[in-house]
């Protein structure tokens, strides 16, 4: 409770004042998974088993199998610590699904097996949701574990021609995509250990999510595969993501607004665009992002490192950001803020903007491409970012010669330690004005 307490003392923290640095612990959780086995939730002790071939489903990867998972769901969501078991062996096609709960306390989702969508948009049915496959809504003090694959198929919805690499956003073409696991309004959640490879679209996504647990999981899809984030989070509060593996087309975590209170440890990201609080304030909204620390931690072969985008027109804050512990590997922009995030290429410049301040970037090292500067800090005019603190900053070029000309624009913080490549763009201090646009927006 005291823990609890003092995090939300820090969230409402002065954010107006310059040098006010956010520091907090986090807790950790051991991996529940015992081995290579099945999980103890399937010993007859700890709950019933609802085995979904014993609902009819026949696992070859053509019949349809949903109705028996939704059976199977609708007996171990009532059960004391029910399972629901999608066993080895079997390759099930489900379709796109909402499994309602909230559930009795102990609920498992355990995959051993593997679960399939319809292959591509022309055999996804046209009555169903383009946008989404596996939803869990309302889905409180649940579990999906084991050692199991889900398969999303993504290959010929990567290839709709509204996708980037066929030419771009036509507007006449379909482009509705579904993401492969979403949780909606859902509380007290694990994702433990299994495999998430091919989506069509985002791999995991939380959407009004609270005390969210995700462990040990491997996130797989091609580097070319467009907008594939690994794990999206939206309004999500206290989430923790540790000891996974990420390699995707696109961010490999993405923190979208209304995010509060992350803790990222000992994640792996490998091609795609790194780990990314933003896009915030698209369409002159307000966007809100704090208390969010990543630690421990390997970006490689990626076209960003660790990254704050946020549109011109909004409006709210980023506060309270830890980057600590992270090494770099033939990453183009280790270190990034662009608060000139644009997809095209007519965007108008606006007065407007999401305040960035209380950035911190300790302890982050490795190598980057020469094709950029490895440090970036592309702020506001009217809303610079401040409280902007380097320590133990050293990166070298993967290859050629060492970029000594960082870029900074509207920067304001301080450098604690000498850096590499020296770092000589940062205004000390505040800027003038500095209580004006951020007080009491968020």
């Amino acid at each position: 409770l005291l823990l609890l307490l003092l995090v939300f003392h820090l969230s409402l923290a002065g954010v107006v004042r310059c040098r006010n640095h956010h520091h907090r612990r986090h807790s950790s959780k051991r991996n529940r998974r015992a081995g290579n086995g099945i999980s103890p939730a399937l010993s007859p002790a700890n709950g019933k088993v609802f085995d979904v071939t014993t609902f009819g489903a026949v696992g070859d990867s053509v019949a349809d199998d949903t109705e028996a998972f939704n059976a199977a769901w609708n007996g171990a969501c009532g059960a004391n610590s029910g399972v629901l078991l999608a066993p080895a062996g079997y390759k099930f096609l489900v379709q796109s699904t909402i499994f309602t709960g909230p559930c009795k306390p102990g609920f498992t989702f355990q995959i051993e097996g593997t679960i399939v969508p319809p292959d591509g948009p022309e055999s996804w049915p046209e009555d169903l949701s383009r946008r989404q496959w596996l939803v869990f809504y309302r889905a409180n003090d649940m579990a999906i574990r084991g050692g199991g694959v889900i398969d999303g198929r993504g290959k010929k919805w990567w290839n709709l021609p509204c996708k980037p690499h066929k030419g771009g956003f036509r507007v006449d073409a379909p482009c509705d995509s579904p993401t492969a696991i979403r949780f909606f309004m859902s509380h007290r959640v694990i994702v433990e250990g299994i495999k998430i490879k091919h989506s069509p679209q985002f791999h995991v996504r939380f959407d009004d999510c609270a005390h969210v647990h995700v462990d040990s999981i491997h996130i797989t899809s091609p580097f070319w595969s467009p907008n594939t984030d690994g794990i999206h989070l939206e309004n999500s509060n206290f989430v923790q993501i540790y000891n996974s593996r990420i390699s995707n087309g696109d961010d490999c975590v993405s923190i979208g607004s209304g995010t509060n209170n992350v803790d990222i440890k000992n994640v792996t990201c490998g091609s795609g665009h790194g780990i990314s609080i933003g896009s915030l304030g698209n369409h002159n909204s307000l966007a809100c992002a704090s208390n969010i620390t990543v630690r421990e931690s390997v970006i490689k072969n990626s076209a960003n490192g660790v990254r704050i985008k946020t549109w011109q027109g909004g409006s709210g804050q980023v506060t309270g950001v830890i980057f600590d512990g992270i090494f770099m590997e033939n990453v183009r922009n280790p270190i990034i803020i662009d608060q000139f995030y644009c997809l095209a290429n007519d965007c108008v410049n606006r007065t407007s903007a999401v305040s960035v301040s209380g950035v911190q970037y300790r302890r982050i090292s490795g190598t980057y491409s020469v094709s950029a500067p490895p440090m970036h800090f592309g702020c506001s005019d009217s809303v610079p970012c401040t409280n902007v603190t380097l320590s133990d900053i050293e990166l070298f070029p993967a290859e050629g010669s060492l970029v000594s000309d960082p870029f900074c624009w509207n920067v304001y913080g301080q450098i604690e330690t000498p850096t590499v490549p020296p770092v000589n763009c940062v205004s000390e201090g505040c800027p003038r004005s500095f209580a004006d646009y951020n007080a009491g927006i968020c």
